[in-house]
């Protein structure tokens, strides 16, 4: 058999495999994703571009977190979730853990839940950031993450990271926690600013 031939066999059956697979992250995955990225972040800027340095600042006690803190720890996520997502997409894709993992609604339910959440100690705001500071920070790490996955062709549904639990998350499901989070901070500022004693 001529060498030509057996390289056209061998493209071919690496093509058959490459193109023979359906990505499980369909269009409509990803414009949804982008989507909601988007809207969180659009509602961050909303409400908070136009504060004072004083309700940036305000605490509803001692023990609770000001506008400026809130944004911080956001920022802080973006850094982390961005690190995940694309340490995730380098990996390996196994398309057979689908069937293992759970399924999206667990991480939409457990990120929008009520009950309050303990910041991991590499999300806990300093405080050290002023005012609109915050939102630039934020900004950046969101940007970074919605011209990554607008690019990106990678397979997020396929593409997975363990965690701590015996059930895998992938690529996807770390972007509904990425978005799912921001919203839940959301609910968190509206909270701040309904206080009676938040500055008019």
């Amino acid at each position: 058999m001529k060498i030509s031939t057996i390289f056209t066999l061998v493209w071919l059956s690496a093509a058959v495999q490459c193109f023979g697979q359906e990505k499980l992250w369909t269009a409509a995955d990803k414009q949804t994703t982008l989507d909601q990225l988007t809207r969180t972040r659009d509602a961050v800027v909303k409400e908070t571009e136009n504060l004072t340095p004083e309700q940036w600042a305000f605490r509803e006690s001692p023990d609770r977190w000001s506008i400026g803190q809130i944004v911080e720890h956001l920022a802080l996520w973006e850094i982390v979730w961005f690190r995940e997502l694309t340490i995730g997409t380098r990996s390996k894709p196994q398309p057979e853990l689908i069937k293992t993992s759970r399924p999206d609604s667990y991480y939409e339910e457990f990120i929008m839940e009520p009950n309050p959440h303990k910041a991991a100690d590499i999300s806990a705001p300093t405080g050290f950031i002023k005012g609109k500071d915050n939102l630039t920070f934020f900004l950046r790490g969101r940007e970074q993450t919605l011209t990554f996955i607008s690019k990106s062709e990678a397979d997020m549904r396929a593409l997975f990271e363990f965690t701590g639990t015996p059930d895998p998350r992938n690529m996807h499901q770390v972007l509904i926690y990425q978005w799912g989070h921001t919203d839940r901070h959301l609910r968190q500022i509206l909270k701040v600013k309904s206080h009676p004693s938040y500055p008019k």
